[in-house]
């Protein structure tokens, strides 16, 4: 696939910092979108090759039609921004908390997604990756050895409702040639929760997972949620 440029959003750090650097390993011009302009920049600094900083947040519409206005074409979008929070069940889970996690993980996507279609839609090829995760699997939800039964509810329910977005993007976007799918990365070592910053996984390991699904061949899946390692995950 002659992909040439990407956005990975919430890329300064984590398993959006481990994205960034693999697609600009393997030659690709990288935008490295952060909310934070010094932070984006040292992580510029340390992803190497052609990565370039584009400020952008994901829950400002100026920010995100700002940036849209600098990336005149598009072959990758990976939605990596993401929040959690919470752990409360439904009936105790604080309104505000939901929207919260809601206005990233499901509202920023959407906007970033539309924002930059017309970028995307230049390059005949486009590929979307969503970064969601295994707790959104309704499916294992409902299996009886699921270790978060009755809690994440915000974080679960917008991984969720993620999954969804992806198959009505995917199914939008047919047409254009494009390939949108779902990642479940897996328990990360990363600053997501305190769950996630105890763990020994390697961010780079899931970031290869994103990485094989940016760089589909023409004849790969789309409208699929899959783990890190390729397996498809139920929905």
């Amino acid at each position: 696939m002659n992909t040439s440029i990407a956005l990975v959003t919430g890329a300064n750090k984590g398993i959006g910092k481990e994205i960034a650097r693999q697609l600009a390993g393997a030659g690709l011009t990288v935008y490295v979108g952060s909310r934070d302009a010094a932070r984006g920049g040292r992580a510029v600094e340390e992803i190497g090759g052609d990565a370039r900083l584009l400020v952008l947040d994901v829950t400002d519409a100026g920010s995100v039609a700002e940036a849209a206005g600098q990336v005149g074409a598009l072959d990758v979008l990976v939605n990596n921004a993401g929040t959690s929070g919470g752990g409360e069940t439904p009936d105790r889970e604080d309104l505000d908390t939901v929207r919260h996690i809601y206005e990233t993980n499901v509202f920023g996507v959407v906007a970033v997604t539309n924002a930059f279609l017309p970028a995307l839609r230049r390059s005949g090829r486009p590929r979307i990756v969503n970064i969601s995760s295994g707790t959104g699997s309704l499916t294992w939800a409902t299996g009886p050895e699921f270790p978060h039964q009755g809690t994440f509810a915000a974080y679960r329910s917008s991984k969720a409702a993620l999954n969804a977005l992806t198959v009505y993007y995917a199914h939008a976007l047919a047409g254009d040639g494009a390939k949108v799918n779902a990642l479940a990365p897996g328990l990360r070592r990363t600053d997501l929760n305190a769950t996630a910053a105890a763990s020994g996984g390697d961010p780079a390991e899931a970031a290869a997972g994103a990485v094989r699904l940016a760089l589909l061949p023409d004849d790969g899946p789309s409208g699929g949620f899959f783990s890190w390692d390729g397996t498809p995950v139920p929905w």
